[in-house]
């Protein structure tokens, strides 16, 4: 990019030349390991050669010159380039080893090997002028890192409980400030005093960061994560910056000694930088591991009210309340870009992860981007009726934004609208997105962060500006649990009812199918009887008509066989008797076949009917099953809530022991 070629090239000019000669220095043998290596004594000279034709009191390019041990100790227009015990936070060191771009000496390769061990080493004993100067130690906790976008080797994770929050009000205070850690589930609220951290996938509280300095009105995470930089003060009093370890908690940077307090802060993406700037209307910029003042910007006219480094840590960006916008150099403080186009306060800053586009959001409703080849506006959108409150891009070049009307906003990188995000209780001020788990953040005015599902915008649960103890968690937890277990066993009782209920119907069920099956085969029995009572009628009137021939003939022997007559006559008699006989038995068990099978009918009708009132109806069916699923996640719950009380339990046992050790 131009920009950044333009900016490279007007760095070039702090660091020394390398003459177009390689010869060897008086002081070219490596130093011995307890050697004091001096100023006088040893870099002087490598400096007078290698950097002397630019950096002399005539040039002083860059506002630099290195031919004196004071003036290389007053530093250039950056700031001071050496640190004194600590090479690796030096920026002379940096270039002239090639580990920080511009490269010095610039197009060429590095200085000889032995020259940049005496280098190292004299700023490694503390800057000795002489062989009888005192060492000039400075004592930083926190060394400039590598700028990089890369996800770090190391996620920084709170190793511990942070402990209790040390003001507990019943009341919230608003939402002044909020962020989440590029990359870790891991959010920071603000509160009175104090700053909350959560686990934004759990919900969970995980300890709270004193701020006694005051309210926070700024909280950042640093580019990769690893410290945590609040900002705030005592309106019309006192403001600070306190940078935090996020593993330890421990303080690791305290700058500003402001008269009012730190409404915009940010350290830049090497750990070398910190901005703040508030109601006096000056953006200061420090030393990170020193703590000195480096240069001022009295640009703004009003508060200031925005602050943020580029990702690459070349640029930065301030906006201010008379809806001043501007870009500078971030080691110069030299303008680089005015930005107009807004018509109220700079609400807040952001730059995209290439560093080439920043977002703006301002009280007149808008966000606008902003390209950096010539500082041209490239998109502008009414993004919240009534004002936008703040703005962040997302690591993947996503937009997210809250404002006056209650709404948090998902956008594409081109300002097109993904979803809305409803449920703030009032004015919407901070907005942060957890890009691990896919989450977006929103402060009110009211004290609560709402976490939406980013995907849907499903409402997922609430955070507190004032969350309670660790104690006042337990005993929740307790009663919680005792409220769950209780439930639990009321939804398994109710199930077990229903169950019991179900398998009573079921066994009249059964029963009512066995008399069904009895009245069968009873049915069966009589209709077999009947069988054989046809079958005897059948053999009877067989014997009738035989007999009724055997009268015939005899008829027609009458004449002959009188006798024979009679006694057939006889037959004829008794055979009759016994067929009518055979007749009604026949009659009687048809009837008593039909009573049967139509008592059997009725028997097999009431078990169908038994049995179809047996089955369970679509409602019992959802009863039931809305019985089991209240019991499964009541008991759940309550093995939940459990474990989450031995956690707690774990946490305070830790925080005791921790506390019975701490001198």
């Amino acid at each position: 990019m131009r920009w950044k070629n333009a900016i490279v090239a007007g760095v070039a000019s702090l660091t020394c030349v390398a003459l177009a000669s390689t010869t060897a220095t008086a002081d070219d043998k490596k130093p011995a390991d307890k050697e004091r290596i001096t100023y006088q004594d040893h870099v002087l000279p490598i400096f007078r050669q290698r950097c002397g034709s630019c950096h002399n009191p005539n040039d002083r390019k860059g506002g630099l010159a290195l031919d004196s041990y004071a003036a290389a100790m007053e530093g250039g227009s950056s700031g001071t380039v050496v640190e004194g015990g600590d090479p690796d936070a030096s920026y002379l060191w940096m270039l002239v080893t090639h580990d920080s771009e511009p490269f010095m000496p610039p197009g060429a390769d590095k200085l000889p090997q032995k020259e940049l061990d005496l280098i190292r080493t004299w700023i490694e004993q503390g800057l000795l002028e002489n062989s009888g100067s005192k060492a000039k130690i400075t004592k930083s906790t926190v060394s400039k890192i590598e700028v990089t976008t890369d996800r770090p080797a190391e996620v920084a994770m709170p190793t511990r409980y942070f402990g209790d929050p040390q003001y507990v009000s019943d009341q919230l205070n608003a939402v002044t400030a909020l962020a989440v850690s590029p990359w870790a589930s891991l959010a920071a609220v603000s509160g009175h005093q104090q700053v909350s951290l959560y686990d934004t996938a759990k919900l969970e509280h995980l300890g709270t960061l004193p701020f006694p300095e005051g309210q926070p009105h700024i909280i950042k995470f640093s580019r990769n994560g690893s410290l945590l930089l609040v900002g705030g003060g005592r309106g019309g009093a006192s403001g600070k910056v306190i940078v935090f370890d996020v593993k330890t908690g421990e303080r690791m940077i305290e700058v500003g000694d402001e008269y009012d307090q730190v409404l915009a802060a940010d350290i830049s993406s090497d750990h070398s930088l910190i901005a703040l700037g508030g109601p006096k209307r000056i953006v200061r910029v420090y030393s990170a591991s020193t703590g000195e003042m480096l240069y001022e910007i009295k640009k703004h006219t009003d508060w200031v009210t925005a602050i943020e480094f580029s990702p690459d840590g070349v640029l930065l960006a301030t906006g201010g309340r008379s809806n001043g916008l501007f870009v500078w150099e971030a080691f110069t403080g030299r303008p680089f870009h005015d930005l107009k186009g807004h018509t109220g306060q700079i609400t807040d800053v952001s730059w995209r992860t290439d560093s080439n586009v920043l977002a703006s959001s301002s009280s007149d409703g808008n966000i606008k981007l902003w390209e950096m080849n010539n500082g041209s506006q490239i998109k502008s959108w009414g993004a919240h009726g009534g004002g936008a409150e703040a703005v962040e891009y997302v690591r993947d070049g996503r937009i997210v934004s809250t404002g006056r009307d209650r709404v948090a906003r998902l956008w594409k990188g081109d300002g097109g609208k993904i979803r809305d995000f409803g449920g703030l209780k009032d004015l919407g001020l901070e907005v942060a997105f957890d890009a691990e788990s896919e989450r977006l953040l929103g402060g009110d005015w009211t004290g609560e962060v709402c976490v939406w599902n980013g995907a849907d915008g499903a409402e997922l649960g609430r955070l507190s500006t004032n969350p309670p103890t660790l104690a006042a968690r337990m005993t929740s937890a307790q009663q919680e649990l005792a409220k769950v277990e209780a439930e639990a066993q009321k939804q398994v009782a109710a199930l077990e009812a229903m169950k019991k209920a179900r398998q009573a119907e079921e066994a009249a069920a059964q029963q009512a199918a066995k008399q069904a099956e009895m009245a069968s085969a009873k049915v069966a029995e009589v209709t077999a009887k009947k069988a054989e009572a046809d079958e005897l009628a059948a053999e009877r009137n067989a014997s009738l008509a035989k007999a009724g021939e055997a009268l015939k003939q005899a008829e027609a022997a009458l004449a002959a066989a009188k006798k024979a007559y009679e006694e057939a006559a006889k037959g004829q008699q008794a055979a009759q008797v016994a067929s009518t006989e055979a007749a009604k038995q026949a009659t009687t068990l048809a009837q008593q076949a039909q009573e049967a099978a139509k008592q059997a009918e009725a028997q097999k009708a009431a078990a169908a009917k038994a049995a179809e009132e047996a089955k369970p109806t679509a409602e019992e069916q959802k009863a039931l099953a809305e019985a089991e699923a209240a019991a499964k996640a009541a008991q759940e719950r309550a093995a939940q809530v459990r474990a989450r009380l031995e956690e707690l339990k774990t946490l305070q046992e830790n925080d005791t022991r921790a506390a019975s050790v701490t001198p």
